[in-house]
């Protein structure tokens, strides 16, 4: 069993993540528009499990052209993990649709989210990193309710994410307020 471990921010990470995009850049077509750093790791003082996420935006998720690119490279699909989950959406909506890699074997863990662009996950992900970035208290918040729950479900990562996704769609919620408040939208320096 994996132990579900949160660890102080590290600096490394955006070095780490730099590396891997870059890589996903070198053999991404014409459907690629956007690699940004998403997820806790993307948060400068916000503590983490210690994987990189990253969300590949595309054009058209059924255009399968990425996919055998980023497969050449060693880069694993899980078809199996297609969709987001948001309260009050069904998984089968459009707006939660996905792909989902894992890094190469014996590579850094990773988590790569192919959205496509103008969908609801997409711009979650983005909201929801700019937002903690933003906000101090729900920073630290959200860290503290990480650090609590990998202490309840040491190794249940299905527990654990019962309680942590709901939660961040309860800071979501809250994020689209500030963003409406200030007029955000996703940056155009893509991380």
């Amino acid at each position: 069993m994996h132990r579900i471990e949160i660890v102080d921010h590290r600096p490394a990470w955006w070095a780490e993540y730099s590396g891997i995009a870059q890589r996903l850049r070198d053999v991404s077509g014409a459907n690629v528009v956007r690699i940004d750093h998403i997820g806790s790791t993307s948060v400068e003082g916000l503590a983490a499990k210690d994987v990189i996420d990253i969300q590949m935006t595309v054009k058209d998720l059924s255009n399968a052209e990425h996919v055998k690119a980023f497969e050449s490279q060693g880069f694993r699909l899980k078809a199996r993990i297609n969709s987001d989950a948001l309260v009050g959406l069904e998984e089968t909506s459009p707006e939660l649709r996905k792909q989902y890699f894992r890094e190469p074997e014996g590579e850094r863990r990773t988590h790569i989210h192919v959205r496509e662009l103008s969908r609801l996950n997409q711009r979650y992900a983005l909201l929801f990193r700019d937002y903690l970035r933003a906000d101090p208290n729900v920073r630290r918040s959200y860290e503290i309710i990480k650090r609590r729950l990998s202490e309840i479900f040491r190794t249940d990562i299905d527990g654990y994410l019962s309680i942590k996704d709901p939660a961040m769609d309860i800071i979501y919620r809250g994020a689209e307020q500030w963003a409406h408040v200030h007029g955000w939208q996703p940056s155009q320096d893509f991380d």
